[in-house]
């Protein structure tokens, strides 16, 4: 039997949609060096353990001894052991928790991670995570245009710029405007406005003047939260937010090649009804005794099917828990001096960068948490591949989402970084940008 779920004839109607003459075209974008255009060189006839070795060999071309100063959305934090021993195998057993009679464990812990989700957030309600951060923005700007009746969405080009693509990639398919702004409009109509907290450039958002701003259009406001700030600044529904989204990443999942990931989504209770995939909720069941049930779940893809306003009907059930075991292993405290700790180093690797000659703060009046951007007089693209040499995964280029800002890094510092490793990467950007 074929399960080839695609037909030549489905195959070339979608390369002329797109405007590509072949298929290779879709994968133009990664590096031609990294991109394997012919067979791999496998020499035979091999046994098993000559083939393993032979791939292995392969595979350790990869650097893997890189000290991380990259984020931009994903950050190389600590996982502590406590999290790693109880995200066991059982958690991955029950898909889909339809019958909570048998499935009370996983439950309890999804409600357990929608309860820390609300305190962490500031917000009545969250659902039991999304697939990732981009597709919770995405979520979110659905629930706005239905809450409101409009069609017009403001983003913030300060938002991540991955993000952004998702949402444009998505909005245009269900009908919304979106319009990605530098400053807001004088006037319109949105359904929303979007910020980051920080925003991309690691920056800090007045997001009570935001949501003032949002509230005086009859809009809502939406926050892309780094849920590591709330451990140092006020959360986003203590100052006037409607919908917060993020990505869950730095608790409980390593890097991981970039997924799976984990999508946050919390609301005010208002909105409950619009909430986008799941919600677990407590009850009782008929001997009065506590238990957790799946509620005010419409499915609205199986009801409505293609006028559904949501494509989500799962969740990120292993990641969503040990993102709460993670949280529940930090606690308030922990959670502060974690971001506290991030901060103070960051803050320290931003005085020894900008003290490189020729290199200088990007923002440099401008609080900032963990993440910052600093101007670089050699081309970035360059300046990166030299900390490479160096040992050091140096940051993210900016010119390349933001040519208006010239030769700049994006610098994320975590705990885990030690001042040895911060001395370094001056050091080797000194000598980056004298050579």
């Amino acid at each position: 039997m074929d399960f080839v779920p695609h037909t030549d004839d489905d195959v070339a109607a979608m390369l002329e949609t797109v405007g590509l003459d072949d298929v290779a075209g879709l994968f133009d974008s990664i590096p031609s060096h990294l991109r394997l255009d012919r067979a791999l060189d496998v020499p035979g006839p091999l046994s098993e353990l000559e083939t393993r070795r032979l791939l292995n060999g392969y595979a350790a071309k990869n650097r893997d001894d890189l000290v991380c100063f990259a984020g931009a959305g994903a950050y190389d934090h600590d996982l502590p052991a406590a999290v790693r021993a109880l995200v066991r195998p059982e958690f991955a057993t029950s898909y889909t928790p339809y019958q909570p009679e048998v499935a009370q464990g996983v439950l309890q812990g999804l409600f357990e991670y929608q309860s820390m989700l609300c305190t962490l957030t500031g917000m009545e309600v969250a659902n039991a995570s999304l697939y990732d951060g981009a597709s919770a923005l995405v979520e979110g700007v659905n629930l706005a245009v239905a809450a409101t009746g409009r069609d017009d969405v403001w983003v913030s080009r300060a938002v991540n710029p991955r993000f952004r693509e998702m949402l444009l990639t998505c909005a245009g398919a269900a009908g919304h405007r979106v319009v990605e702004c530098d400053g807001w409009p004088s006037d319109g109509r949105p359904a929303a406005l979007v910020v980051g907290q920080p925003d991309y450039f690691g920056r800090l958002v007045d997001v009570a003047a935001e949501a003032a701003r949002a509230h005086a259009l009859g809009a809502l406001l939406m926050v892309v939260l780094d849920p590591l700030a709330p451990g140092l600044v006020r959360r986003p529904g203590d100052d006037g937010a409607d919908v917060v989204v993020g990505e869950g990443q730095l608790f409980g999942s390593p890097l991981n090649f970039g997924g799976p990931y984990l999508g946050l989504f919390a609301t005010t209770l208002a909105h409950v009804r619009q909430v986008p995939g799941r919600i677990v909720g407590e009850t009782l069941d008929a001997d009065g005794r506590r238990c957790y049930v799946l509620t005010l779940q419409a499915r609205e893809q199986h009801i409505r099917r293609e006028k559904a306003q949501s494509n989500v009907c799962t969740n990120q059930t292993l990641m969503a828990l040990a993102c709460a075991i993670h949280l529940s292993w930090l606690g308030p405290q922990g959670l502060r001096e974690l971001a506290l700790l991030c901060a103070r180093k960051a803050h320290y690797a931003a005085d020894q960068l900008a003290a490189v000659p020729g290199c200088e703060l990007l923002f440099p009046d401008r609080p900032f948490l963990r993440e910052f951007a600093v101007k670089v007089p050699e081309p970035s693209a360059e300046v990166l591949a030299a900390l490479v040499d160096e040992g050091f995964l140096g940051g993210v280029d900016l010119r390349a989402d933001y040519p208006e800002v010239g030769d700049a890094l994006l610098v994320a510092v975590t705990e885990k970084r030690t001042r040895e490793e911060i001395d370094g990467l001056a050091a080797a950007l000194a000598k980056a940008v004298s050579s």
